[in-house]
């Protein structure tokens, strides 16, 4: 709400039903919108059509319900139409526990859509970095007219925590760009999807206003005419992807702790770096010498960051609550070189001695 959220639309699902509640009431306190939906796919529609207009909108779900709303994400992006996502995960597959904690939606998050487009990910462990994530996710979505996830899990979701409100850093809100009459014009006339470089964000222009607008799920030109494989549309095609990763440093959230000569360099994410810094203090004070990373900027992949952190190290423990290390297959190729250690678990937390052990 303070990020200038003013229009939600969920369907309840455990662990995000906390969300749900919420903003059902707190929005409609303020004479903004929150709509019920009757299933997910509707809930994301809808919102995707109150952005469209020209207003901040969210929505809330867990791996179920996500798994409903692929399709419309993928108009979303395909659109350039801004949103927030907030996907708290749980146990899976299908169904699941609904009431049990995991991190087995990352894969699913991130490469869901087809062409392997990247959607920026933010990923909270604390109070404190839900609500400063979550303003920052608005503030990317308008930026990069492109939806944003906040992924958080069962256990960041559920659990109450005293804040010191006097700790929260607020980061200013910024809204989306209008057009100023150059990469979104050709011939005199406004384009939805007007730009000069690949890099570039066009400027949006509202469904309804004053300038006619088309948006199409299907390939299209700068103009929204659906096209095939034209020149200008294979270059909106590749838009997509580089006004994302061209930005990648600057959508790069990590937290070191560094330890001058660290053999080993933890990382993690969600809960589990909680866990993980726990474990690293221990460590330290049983005279190994260790660094950690908390990364909050799933995707894009904060390559720089983690491969300065990964410096001088000889080995890499990656802390995270599914089967297989999702994050670590998608991190690997960053350490020639270097021991790589997965620390899994499904079903219960990681422990601070698991990670110790993994560590020595």
């Amino acid at each position: 709400m303070r990020a200038g959220c003013r229009f939600f639309a969920g369907y309840p699902i455990t662990p995000a039903s906390g969300i749900y509640k919420g903003m059902i009431e707190l929005l409609q306190q303020r004479g903004d919108v929150a709509v019920s939906a009757p299933d997910e796919i509707s809930a994301l529609a809808y919102c995707v059509g109150a952005s469209m207009r020209g207003f901040k909108a969210m929505t809330a779900t867990s791996g179920p319900g996500w798994a409903l709303m692929i399709e419309t994400l993928q108009y979303a992006l395909m659109t350039e139409t801004p949103v927030v996502i907030a996907m708290v995960q749980r146990l899976g597959p299908s169904t699941g526990g609904a009431t049990q904690g995991a991190q087995g939606d990352i894969l699913l998050t991130e490469f869901c859509t087809s062409g392997g487009y990247t959607i920026p990910v933010l990923c909270p462990a604390t109070p404190k970095d839900s609500y400063e994530l979550t303003m920052l996710a608005f503030s990317w979505a308008d930026i990069l007219r492109s939806p944003v996830v906040v992924l958080s899990d069962k256990e960041v979701g559920m659990t109450s925590e005293r804040v010191d409100y006097g700790a929260l850093h607020e980061p200013p809100v910024v809204n989306r760009i209008h057009p100023d009459g150059n990469g979104n014009s050709f011939n005199g006339e406004r384009r939805m999807y007007g730009f000069e470089y690949r890099c570039d964000v066009p400027g949006f222009i509202s469904v309804g206003g004053e300038t006619k607008v088309t948006v199409t799920g299907s390939a299209h030109n700068k103009s929204g005419e659906l096209k095939k494989n034209d020149a200008e549309t294979l270059e909106v095609l590749n838009h997509l992807e580089e006004k994302i990763t061209s930005r990648r440093a600057a959508l790069s959230l990590v937290e070191l702790d560094c330890e001058d000569s660290a053999e080993t360099l933890v990382i993690s994410f969600g809960i589990t770096a909680r866990t993980m810094q726990e474990a690293v203090r221990n460590a330290r004070r049983n005279g190994k010498k260790v660094s950690s990373l908390k990364v909050m900027s799933l995707f894009p992949v904060p390559e720089e960051k983690i491969l300065a952190a990964a410096e001088g190290v000889s080995r890499i423990v990656i802390a995270e609550e599914n089967l297989h290390g999702q994050y670590r297959s998608v991190i690997n190729y960053l350490f020639t070189n270097k021991k790589v250690i997965g620390v899994n678990k499904i079903g219960a937390m990681i422990t601070p001695s698991e990670i110790e052990y993994a560590i020595s």
